[in-house]
């Protein structure tokens, strides 16, 4: 799981709790297990009709001794009544920038511009109709009011994810809540966020001009709180938190020689009152238990030899995984032509496959911590990143000679990570489909990098929001034991 993945959850739900009253500045910490990582400035300003909100985040966390800042800017542009008229994301991870506009353009649909690193996209994504952003979802919460016991839902287009969301809020009690040891009479306000992979609850503790001066959001088994304070305080220097170490798990048993094993079967326990939701696929089943545990039995599917290229079938989900997306840019030129280098004159496609993945593996030269969440492209020009880096790069390349593929997030053992032995993190690798099956590509460890240490969390198209889904997943179990053969 990455930090940037992290960050853009952490701002796509609390923008729907966040919204301002007046036209002053608002100010807030952002606190993890305790400790301040960053803050939040939110302003609203009105001009000419035109209501624009405003939601700037820094946050800074380490990751194995190697300091990421990410910082995010994101303008929701309304009228007066709420209707969505453009918006604005300015992301800057480690110093690397991405600037996205879009503008409704009708026909239930938004022009998007992309720019990074000198790469520009453009494209246009769903806005359905009656969605509502910033503006428009305050007028909707001040209608509603904060009576007990009262709910409604609605449909929020998040300029963060660059998708539309359903919303289902509650309005609970009052409550006395601490806000750095000033105690205020709040109402408490649950939103639950759904998106295809899953689904998120965040608690807002609101005055009576439905500011929310207090933000609960269940982050991967930590506690983390947005709460209304000063300037001085939200922008003063916040704790080091070593994000990575807290996403460790430890292993019963070493894994000796993963790659002669053919199997593994994994015993989880999970933690109290959670359920966390494992897929099984072609090389992965997850059972529950009567007693609550989870197994997954991990058997790596072998690829289907003399399996022609580029694919020609009229199933959906493979044609969708040809297609380029923000982060898969398999039509962009330089992903093009490396891939084309990679595969050579393979003709078949399980070779064609293990040939990009060797090829990602030494092309990215680089192994930077420091690298927030790269796309594809500028994979292609920078040959520097981690994991993410290497997985979204092995995944456009193959799609761009034609062979379906996609990102996965999960977990890897590793010998030894930091201080710490036997441990199983945070990991992201590919999926490419060769006949009937997807079959596992990990260009961190090529070659023939995927293997029985690898638990399957989530898969998608290389967007963050795809991997949304762990964020009530990884955290909320431990790995009781092992069985291998």
């Amino acid at each position: 799981m990455r930090l940037f993945v992290l960050a853009l959850y952490i701002f796509a739900v609390a923008a729907v709790g966040l919204c301002a009253e007046t036209t002053e500045t608002e100010y807030y910490a952002i606190r993890l297990d305790g400790k301040k990582i960053g803050h939040v400035v939110q302003t609203r300003r009105i001009k000419d009709g035109v209501v624009t909100t405003a939601e700037d985040m820094t946050m800074t966390l380490a990751r194995s001794g190697a300091a990421i800042t990410v910082a995010m800017l994101e303008k929701s542009i309304e009228t007066s009544k709420g209707k969505p008229i453009a918006f604005e994301v300015v992301q800057n991870i480690s110093g690397v920038s991405q600037k996205t506009t879009g503008k409704i353009i009708g026909g239930e649909q938004a022009k998007i511009v992309t720019e990074a690193m000198g790469v520009k996209q453009e494209r246009t994504v769903s806005f359905p109709d009656g969605a509502l952003m910033s503006e428009g979802m305050r007028l909707l919460e001040r209608q509603k009011g904060l009576k007990e016991g009262a709910s409604y839902e609605a449909t929020v287009f998040s300029p963060a994810l660059l998708m539309a969301v359903k919303v289902a809020v509650s309005v609970g009690p009052r409550k006395e809540i601490d806000l750095f040891g000033r105690i205020a009479r709040l109402t408490e306000v649950t939103t639950t966020m759904k998106i295809p992979t899953g689904s998120t609850t965040s608690t807002d503790y609101v005055d009576d001009n439905h500011r929310a001066l207090k933000t609960l959001l269940p982050t991967m088994g930590m506690t983390l709180e947005i709460i209304a304070c000063d300037k001085q305080f939200a922008l003063s220097s916040g704790d080091v938190v070593d994000f990575l170490d807290k996403m460790l798990l430890a292993s019963p048993v070493p894994l000796k020689d993963v790659k002669s094993l053919t199997s593994a079967t994994y015993t989880l326990v999970p933690a109290k009152d959670a359920k966390p939701k494992i897929p099984s696929g072609d090389s992965q089943t997850a059972k529950t238990l009567p007693n609550g545990r989870i197994t997954v039995e991990v058997k790596p599917a072998k690829a289907a030899p003399k399996v022609k290229f580029p694919y020609k079938g009229n199933k959906q989900e493979l044609l969708e995984a040809l297609e380029p997306t923000q982060y898969l840019q398999s039509d962009n030129e330089q992903v093009v032509k490396l891939a084309r280098d990679a595969v050579g004159d393979s003709t078949d496609a399980a070779e064609a496959a293990r040939k990009i993945e060797s090829f990602v593996a030494g092309y990215i030269t680089e192994k930077n911590l420091s690298v927030g969440y790269a796309t594809a492209a500028e994979v292609a020009l920078s040959r520097q990143g981690d994991c993410t880096e290497h997985a979204v790069l092995t995944a456009a390349m193959c799609r761009a000679v034609g062979i379906p593929a996609r990102v996965v997030f999960g977990l890897v053992y590793v010998d030894e990570f930091g201080d710490r032995k036997h441990v199983f993190g945070g990991h992201a690798w590919t999926e490419a489909r060769i006949g009937a099956e997807w079959i596992g590509l990990d260009a961190t460890r090529a070659p023939n990098g995927y293997g029985v240490g690898h638990i399957i969390l989530a898969t998608g198209s290389g967007e963050p929001a795809d991997f949304f889904g762990m964020i009530n997943t990884l955290g909320y179990f431990k790995i009781a034991r092992i069985d291998l053969k």
